[in-house]
């Protein structure tokens, strides 16, 4: 094992087929990092749990009471009661000097959710904003017990990391002040979709408007510069479908926008439910609630309560499932929920071969896991 991890410290790294060594350290974005970071800090979370049980009252209580959050080498220590955490913190530098490690003062903050604690409210967590705010009985959350908590917790985007991701864009704009529309298109797509998607599952629709808002800004004064002073709007500005003053090429190139990300909140999985414990209705409903789920195979699954039309046998998480026409297109039956099923693959291709679609067959697939 030691000899691997030397190998794979010693690979170095290319960047536009030019190789540089590494003699030291790790590379920056290196799959290696979160490994040994995961190595060396491996039972830090039951160090936390042996303390939790020391504290007064039902060792269970206390075990569930206390949680450490970890990925990689950034975690959080979550506790009701804030000696508890500073406790924590004592134990945890103790725990990493035996290891040379210690905390970085500059990364290390104690905060509550709620009140304002050494001047900070919330916390960030993996480009994530976690905060609570105070609402009326009606709308607050509640607790296991059903007992209204006077609060909601919002998880939004952090502003360092909106800063962040406006500057990229805002550098690739510069940049193709002289490139055709389609380049800088191209080049910003996946700078808004792979944001958008990492977000998608918290409150982010205000900070998605607000980023739309200020890349909007970003290319009239891209379009400025280009037209010398002036703004063609009807040159790089279209209507396209349902969406106006949408940038786009003249061939339908479109620039995506945040705002259209849709927003899926994830749910966690239930006590100790597993894609191998069977309970397949459980996990086809889940999978239909996925946001990696197109929306029409999601809704077809939960309409169908996770079962195969054909064969009345549940999807299973290692399925390829296909969206079939009861009857099909080219005998007059129309592209509606009402005309659409979910079959396994196999039952698929048994249908077709008798209801005289063999021609029509839908090519759209996905596979359940």
């Amino acid at each position: 094992m030691s000899r691997q991890i030397k190998c794979w410290l010693k690979a170095g790294y290319c960047v536009q087929k030019e190789l540089f060594p590494t003699n030291e350290g790790t590379p920056q974005g290196g799959v290696i990092s979160p490994l040994l970071a995961n190595i060396a800090l491996h039972g830090m979370e039951n160090r936390i749990k042996q303390y939790a049980e020391t504290l007064k009252g039902r060792k269970e209580h206390n075990r569930d009471a206390l949680s450490l959050i970890r990925y990689a080498d950034d975690f959080v220590i979550i506790h009701k009661d804030l000696n508890v955490v500073k406790q924590c913190q004592e134990i945890i530098a103790e725990w990493l000097s035996d290891m040379g490690l210690e905390l970085k003062l500059s990364k290390t903050k104690l905060a509550h959710t709620l009140e304002k604690v050494e001047g900070n409210v919330g916390f960030e967590f993996l480009g994530f904003h976690v905060q609570q705010y105070k609402s009326g009985t009606y709308r607050c959350a509640n607790s296991t017990n059903g007992k209204p908590l006077g609060f909601n917790t919002l998880i939004t985007p952090s502003k360092a990391k909106v800063k962040l991701h406006l500057a990229k864009i805002a550098e690739v704009i510069d940049t193709h002040k002289t490139a055709p529309q389609a380049a800088l298109i191209g080049r910003v797509n996946p700078i808004i979709r792979g944001w958008s998607n990492y977000y998608s599952t918290v409150s982010s629709k205000m900070t998605f408007n607000k980023v739309d808002n200020l890349t909007y800004d970003k290319l009239r004064a891209w379009a400025r510069t280009r037209g010398k002073g002036s703004i063609n709007k009807d040159k790089y500005w279209r209507t396209v479908s349902d969406r106006n003053w949408c940038f786009s090429t003249e061939d339908g190139m479109e620039l995506l926008t945040h705002e259209n990300t849709p927003i899926v909140r994830h749910r966690k999985v239930k006590g100790e439910s597993s894609p191998f414990d069977g309970n397949w209705i459980y996990w086809s409903k889940r999978r239909g609630e996925s946001p990696d789920t197109p929306s029409r195979v999601a809704s077809l699954i939960k309409k169908q309560k996770g079962i195969c039309t054909h064969c009345g046998l549940y999807f299973t998480n290692t399925d390829i499932v296909e969206v079939d026409h009861i009857k099909p297109t080219s005998l007059g039956g129309k592209d509606t929920y009402n005309n659409l099923q979910l079959l396994h693959r196999h039952c698929h291709d048994t249908k077709t071969k008798t209801d005289g679609s063999m021609h029509s067959k839908e090519s759209a697939k996905t596979l359940l896991g």
